[in-house]
């Protein structure tokens, strides 16, 4: 399912749409995973709004060990596979999940940013492949500069509640700049893709991206799955990385080894 295109793409531009890549089987696990995860919240869990409201954007990561659906869709689905085509590895690690649901009216908008500096792992051969539950138009849905993924910049991370950074620019790090505005001056090509459910998006963790509020009227729901390959290294950051990981026996710069919250996931 992945194609030459898809390969060019993500390689050159950092993002890339696969159609038709799960079948309703798929789709419905995870569906029924995101449920589930809404009414069993993790301790990593964050609601954006009040959980209680019908308005609302919240998100919860690395549950697949106490979500089965989450679990079966990562290991025994074509994602892996995909994954691995499109870094060009070896072997392919299941990183973790992140589920994003914004219902109808959720007007938070997610600020440009990019997830590498967010995390503690090092590399280039990496991968996030969104899942679409719901169809989104590109209107509606993830912008991602092109290229981006290629500059070698890193930007500090940014929080979602407020979009402030997470600390001043310590070395090799930057504050992510008015990228809007540098859209408008032409400074960059912004691609986005209009989506069905079973379409998969797949971007390079150091690809910029924002999305908007949900003004669609229905649920816009979403399960990224986050893979790493053959180059992928134990790294630390100047804050508290996401999820908050610690070395528990990794060395910076080293391998990842057998270390069980980064399973190897058997291809064919």
């Amino acid at each position: 399912m992945v194609t030459e295109a898809n390969i060019e793409a993500f390689t050159n531009d950092g993002a890339t749409v696969i159609r038709g890549l799960l079948g309703q089987r798929w789709l419905d696990l995870i569906g029924e995973g995101v449920e589930f995860n809404r009414t069993h919240p993790s301790e990593w869990s964050h609601w954006y709004t009040a959980p209680d409201e019908a308005i609302g954007f919240w998100t919860d990561y690395v549950t697949w060990r106490d979500v089965d659906q989450y679990r079966q869709v990562a290991f025994d689905s074509p994602l892996a596979d995909a994954a691995r085509a499109l870094m060009g590895s070896d072997t392919v690690r299941f990183f973790h999940e992140h589920v994003l649901v914004k219902e109808p009216g959720a007007v938070e908008r997610t600020p440009w940013h990019h997830d590498q500096p967010y995390y503690c792992l090092d590399g280039d051969q990496n991968a996030s492949l969104w899942v679409a539950l719901d169809p989104v138009p590109a209107a509606s849905g993830m912008r991602f500069v092109a290229g981006s993924h290629r500059w070698d910049r890193w930007f500090v991370p940014r929080k979602f509640i407020d979009h402030s950074p997470y600390a001043d620019a310590p070395e090799g790090f930057e504050i992510v700049p008015d990228i809007d505005a540098e859209i408008e001056a032409g400074h960059h090509r912004v691609v986005s893709f209009d989506v069905e459910p079973g379409d998969v998006i797949a971007f390079h963790y150091r690809t910029l991206h924002d999305a908007p509020g949900n003004t669609l009227g229905s649920r816009r729901r979403a399960v990224s799955f986050r893979w790493i390959g053959d180059d992928a290294r134990f790294a630390t950051r100047p804050w508290q990385v996401s999820p908050p990981y610690e070395a528990d026996g990794l060395e910076v710069g080293g391998e990842l080894g057998d270390d069980a919250r980064f399973p190897i996931v058997p291809i064919g």
